[in-house]
């Protein structure tokens, strides 16, 4: 939000300075982002164009004499303006300026063989308005050598504010002074609005076929009118705020848009068909807009239409077809009430950002409807003529004020302050609120220009922001005599430690939008049941993500596009399979490309690394897992996953038979191809929040692992078993012989041959013995080494090899 200072008081009847009124903003919470002093415009003096002779070398140039004021002997100053003259007074920038019209430093330079010493400027040149056929030609009695920003009224401070959006009352220069009057910095004034006496009825009627989209709209026609510029400080104001002065009608909407937070809208009643009907938009109807686009629109939609068709987007934007011109007799003044949900939603799907729709998605003053009209009619009136008829006000029921009740103890119990409850009262009055009653616990009406104020809190908050936050004493931190409680919840523990372990892995983190297009939410196992957004920002961003995959993926081919092949990144964050909160997880996932393999290979002068494979997303899976605490000898590997996967070259980790905590694998060439992607690619997905906590806390003066006084054994068996019996499968066999005893179980070869048989193949394992009570015998070894024998034979159907 951007007013000027004189446009502040305009409502403000303050002495308060400048430095001030800023100050106060940001304490009662309307944080001020930026302040212009307008010092750009200071160096610019008036001057006096004493002669005004054809330059000798060409003909649309001329050699000016100018007087600055300053005393000294005039300047020489080379012009092309067509108006330049002997006699013209205007605005002169000296060698040194800065022009912000054309961003350019002056210098002293020459112009086809003439030393220029400055330039007269036009108004395009110091960004005063689009005009620039001509240099700025001032009164004659204009005080030649002052400042010609003080003498236009341009040097004005600009303020801005940078506004919650909880605040639509601020989003007006009236509402921004009635909080500064509240705050006790001056008075409210210029907030009356006179009526209009009418003259006849309008021969345009109104209808309201939604009106749950619109509740209330107010219509009124001024004939005779004759549309031209708008007055020169109303334009000085527009342009300051950042806004192009159009035309004294348009001009005059944008003014109380801003002046009021009241949006209006003009349309030239000679171009309107019949009478006006608010409706919901039909499918597929098209509305050529006053931004010169034309925008489809959709039953969702609320429409002002005439007999011909769609006029404006209701809260939005006018249409083109009706606006105004410089050949305006008669228009038509529009002052509604919009749903703010509908507004919003149709300017994030169209794709608007207006001043209207800013206000109208926050809600506006449903009670400055009426006045609006009026207000809107004063300035036409004044600066345009034209006789005005009464005003049809159409489906509006009245406001019908809040009540909060309000317990004055709550600002003490939510603040920490006393406040005196006189004190609350009046500040609540101040702002436009209604107390009423004598006890502790008031009940409080909510004025219609605040609909963001709902309960007890919020009044908390108007009392605060105006008594002043800067009031409560600093206090320190209190001291405690324990160790602090933790602070990180278990979730939060495992994300940390899961990310470094995949960063020391040599994996990029990478944040991946949480939105993504529904075709890739269907590969990853979104589909119907998927979590679809009502009103996505965009096309390709309409389902929240089942997976984090489909990002990592679509991450790494952007790197591989750019050059960078070879890439390994890791993602810890959310996905969403539906919206019930069992559906929503916390996962670590990752992808591989290229030759991105964990020991950095890639070149090297002894030849290329191999691809990336299943073996290095399973590495990485069991790494996040690890790092998350799940017990990783206890894990179980089964092949086969999702189908994104290869099927014959990814896997499942589970624990136990119904716990799966992750999956892993290389990607299936069809899901590459759908995401239009290039291999090789492998990747994993680890579930941290299924990993079970531990049931055993580790302490300092117990530890976990117990050591052991008697040596260690290993011991080598080697069993034949069919090709289809997996290694994982037979070392669970061994290690489940006795789990006491056996510390671990590690294959060190496979071998296939001829003398096995057909369809058989021998592994051999290593079995780490560790006794814990006493040295074991010969007796014993043998009775163990039986045990796993037997073990294997009964789960996997495997013999000792002779």
């Amino acid at each position: 939000m951007k007013l000027t200072l004189s446009w502040l008081k305009d409502h403000l009847e303050t002495d308060a300075s400048l430095a001030e009124i800023v100050e106060r903003l940001t304490s009662i919470g309307l944080e001020v982002e930026h302040v212009d002093d307008r010092s750009s415009l200071k160096p610019f003096v008036i001057a006096r164009v004493l002669t005004a002779v054809q330059h000798p070398d060409a003909d649309r140039l001329r050699v000016l004499t100018v007087d600055t004021g300053d005393g000294k002997a005039p300047v020489q100053v080379v012009c092309g303006a067509p108006n330049a003259r002997a006699g013209l007074v205007g605005a002169f920038a000296a060698p040194g300026t800065y022009i912000p019209g054309i961003d350019v430093t002056l210098a002293v330079g020459k112009i086809r063989g003439v030393e220029s010493h400055g330039m007269m400027c036009s108004e395009r040149e110091l960004e005063l308005s689009e005009e620039h056929d001509g240099i700025i030609d001032l009164p004659a009695d204009a005080p030649v050598g002052t400042s010609f920003a003080a003498y236009a009224h341009l040097d004005d401070p600009l303020i801005e504010i940078n506004l919650t959006p909880n605040r639509p009352d601020a989003t007006s220069v009236y509402g921004i002074a009635r909080d500064l009057a509240a705050s006790g910095l001056g008075r409210l004034v210029g907030g009356a609005i006179m009526p209009h006496a009418g003259s006849g009825m309008r021969p345009v009627t109104v209808t309201i076929e939604a009106p749950e989209l619109c509740p209330g709209f107010a219509l009124r026609l001024v004939r005779g009118v004759k549309n031209g510029p708008s007055p020169k400080w109303l334009q000085q104001r527009l342009i300051a705020i950042g806004l192009r002065p159009i035309s004294a009608l348009v001009d005059i909407t944008n003014y109380v848009t801003f002046d009021r937070g009241r949006p209006l809208h003009v349309f030239d009643a000679n171009k309107v068909a019949g009478n006006l009907t608010v409706r919901r938009a039909r499918n597929s109807e098209k509305v050529l807009a006053l931004d010169g686009r034309e925008y489809t629109l959709t039953p969702d939609m609320c429409v002002i239409a005439d007999e011909d068709g769609v006029e404006s987007i209701a809260g939005i934007m006018g249409g083109e077809h009706s606006g105004c011109d410089e050949n305006t007799t008669d228009v038509l003044i529009e002052s509604a009430l919009w749903d703010p949900i509908t507004t919003a939603r149709t300017g994030r799907t169209l794709g608007i950002i207006s001043d209207a729709r800013y206000r109208f998605e926050r809600g506006v003053d449903p009670e400055f409807m009426v006045p609006g009209v009026e207000l809107a009619t004063k300035l036409v009136l004044d600066f345009c003529g034209g006789t005005p008829t009464e005003i049809e006000v159409a489906g509006y029921a009245g406001h019908k004020p809040k009540i909060v009740s309000f317990p004055l103890s709550e600002v003490k119990r939510l603040t920490g302050i006393e406040v005196p409850r006189d004190e609350s009262l009046d500040i609540l009055s101040r702002l436009g609120f209604k107390p009423q009653g004598t006890s502790d616990v008031v009940n409080v009406a909510v004025p219609s220009w605040r609909p963001d104020v709902d309960g007890k809190a919020d009044l908390v908050e108007e009392v605060m922001r105006i008594h002043g936050v800067d009031n409560i004493a600093p206090q320190p931190l209190g001291a405690h005599d324990a160790v602090n409680a933790k602070i990180l919840t278990v979730l939060q523990v495992r994300t940390r430690a899961a990310k470094r372990a995949l960063a020391v892995r040599g994996m990029m983190e990478a944040v991946t939008w949480s939105f993504i297009p529904a075709k890739h939410a269907e590969l990853f196992g979104g589909g119907r049941t998927g979590l679809k957004l009502a009103n996505p920002i965009a096309a390709d961003m309409s389902d929240m993500r089942p997976s984090l995959l489909p990002g990592l993926i679509a991450a790494a081919q952007r790197n591989a596009d750019k050059g960078i092949g070879d890439v390994a990144l890791f993602e810890v964050s959310g996905t969403y399979e539906g919206d019930a909160a069992d559906q929503q997880r916390r996962v670590a996932a990752g992808v591989r490309r290229g030759t991105a393999k964990l020991d950095g290979s890639g070149r090297h002068w002894a030849g290329n690394a191999g691809p990336v494979g299943v073996f290095d997303a399973k590495a990485d899976a069991i790494a996040a897992l690890e790092a998350c605490g799940a017990p990783v000898e206890r894990l179980q590997i089964e092949a086969g996953g999702p189908a994104w996967y290869h099927p014959g070259r990814s896997g499942t980790i589970k624990l136990g038979p119904k716990v799966i905590l992750g999956t892993f694998g290389e990607f299936h060439p069809k899901t590459l191809e759908e995401l239009d992607v290039s291999g090789p690619l492998c990747g994993f997905e680890v579930f941290v929040d299924a990993v079970p906590e531990p049931k055993a806390k580790p302490t300092r003066t117990k530890p976990r692992l117990e050591l052991s006084a008697f040596q260690a054994v290993k011991r080598d068996f080697a069993f034949v078993v069919d090709k289809a019996v997996e290694a994982g499968t037979l070392t669970r066999a061994a290690l489940a012989a006795d789990r006491k005893l056996i510390t671990n179980v590690a294959v060190f070869d496979v071998f296939e041959g001829a003398s096995l048989g057909a369809a058989k193949k021998s592994i051999a394992i290593e079995v780490s013995i560790q006794p814990v009570e006493k040295t074991l015998t010969d007796e014993d070894f043998e009775a163990l080494a039986k045990r796993i024998v037997e073990n294997v034979n009964k789960q996997t159907g495997g013999v000792l090899r002779a």
